[in-house]
């Protein structure tokens, strides 16, 4: 093989290895992307899950004041109960 054949063979190789580097590049911004993009979703969805586990914090408080108050309605009826049988 003769030295002009040999330049020719390096110049495709260094054509191949170069087209390579530049897919790589586009592979990387493509990744990159996707990254940023996935991160972004998983920013709003944990934003998503603090306001709605503040929502069911919220409405657990509101549920056990509420059955609290039932409670202490069920507790007075049977004292009224108890005090009407205890004075008949």
């Amino acid at each position: 093989m003769n030295s002009t054949d040999e330049i020719k063979l390096l110049r495709a190789r260094v054509g191949e290895l170069e087209q390579r580097v530049e897919h790589l590049r586009v592979s990387r911004r493509v990744l990159m992307n996707l990254l940023e993009k996935v991160e972004r979703e998983k920013v709003a969805l944990v934003r998503h899950l603090e306001r709605e586990n503040v929502r069911l914090q919220r409405d657990n408080k509101r549920f056990a004041k509420w059955i609290f108050s039932k409670n202490r309605e069920i507790v007075e009826l049977q004292d009224k109960m108890q005090s009407s049988v205890q004075k008949a």
